[in-house]
């Protein structure tokens, strides 16, 4: 066994003695991982396995320790997401954290190395490290905030901001709008595959087929939305084009252009919205319950075939005592 792999070993064991965070995807504390990422660092200028040298005034945090720093780490391996909000810095168990991790690299016993070979091993650690940063993103929920005196379009549209800001928009969209249809019409096998799947390999004409009438779900209409839409206005289906409400307007003159006419087209928010409302009789009081029961509908579709749970919604707080 090299070197390296003995030392990757090491440290993959002290990862996994790490205590995880429910609120945080069951996941160690970030700060963890940005303390590592900045000692690790530091080690490769000089190599002291002290962690009272590694302390900042206080000795209750890490020399370093900060959001600017972290990225900059993280971006010399290519990980340009925004890690960190305040670099660790209210992690209260970091200096014990990294204290085991000093542990794990004395017992790798890399001190008569050649400083070049060494800080060569590091780096390989503060790789291992960063891959681990991915599993941070790919388990992290959309975040949302529930403002009940808005309107049940603004909540609509607010999840999707939320979700164009992770990239995760189009695939959102598609879950709400199939979780809309499946509480609207519980008797319809409303369908659910994953987000990427394509119309055309799972045989379905559209996003969603309730009777005849065809649904088509997306953020970034192209040519070939339209074309589908055709076939389907062709084939005898009713056709409805939903897309996010900042690109209604010149996506319905596309589709009139296109074929006039003949295809619904409706923003994601008012169709999600207007549905919201009926089926809370239009209750200010009901509305807040079954925005909830929207949101657990939506996750429970998410959870069921997506392998991203990234994709889930974060019910916001005040909602979960509804």
């Amino acid at each position: 066994m090299t070197k390296t792999q003995e030392t990757i070993d090491l440290v993959k064991q002290w990862w996994n003695s790490l205590t995880p965070i429910k609120q945080n995807n069951n996941l160690p504390a970030k700060g963890t991982v940005a303390g590592a990422l900045v000692v690790l660092e530091t080690l490769k200028v000089k190599y002291v396995l002290d962690i009272d040298q590694h302390r900042a005034k206080g000795q209750s945090q890490i020399k370093g320790v900060g959001k600017a720093r972290v990225q900059k780490i993280l971006a010399e391996f290519g990980e340009m997401r925004d890690f960190l909000k305040e670099g660790g810095r209210t992690n209260r168990g970091l200096a014990g954290d990294v204290a085991k991790l000093l542990d794990a690299l004395s017992s790798a016993a890399l001190e008569p190395l050649p400083p070049d070979t060494r800080n060569g091993i590091l780096t390989e650690v503060q790789g291992f490290l960063v891959g681990k940063v991915s599993e941070y993103f790919s388990r992290e929920r959309v975040k949302i905030i529930y403002d009940p005196s808005t309107t049940a379009w603004q909540s609509i549209h607010d999840i999707l901001e939320s979700a164009k800001e992770v990239g995760k928009e189009g695939p959102v969209a598609q879950y709400l709008v199939g979780a809309k249809l499946a509480l609207r019409f519980p008797s319809f096998n409303i369908r659910n595959d994953i987000s990427s799947a394509q119309d055309e390999l799972s045989g379905s004409p559209g996003d969603f087929l309730v009777s005849d009438t065809v649904f088509h779900v997306t953020v970034a209409p192209t040519p070939g939305h339209f074309e589908k839409c055709k076939r389907n206005v062709e084939m005898g289906y009713n056709v409805y084009l939903l897309v996010p409400d900042r690109i209604l307007v010149g996506t319905r003159q596309n589709v009139e252009d296109f074929l006039p006419k003949q295809i619904t087209t409706q923003s994601i928010e008012s169709f999600v919205a207007q549905n919201l409302e009926e089926l809370s009789r239009f209750s200010k009081g009901e509305l807040v319950s079954g925005f909830r029961q929207l949101l657990e509908e939506y996750n429970d579709r998410v959870d069921q075939v997506e392998p991203d749970k990234s994709m889930l919604i974060e019910l916001p707080r005040n909602l979960q005592s509804q």
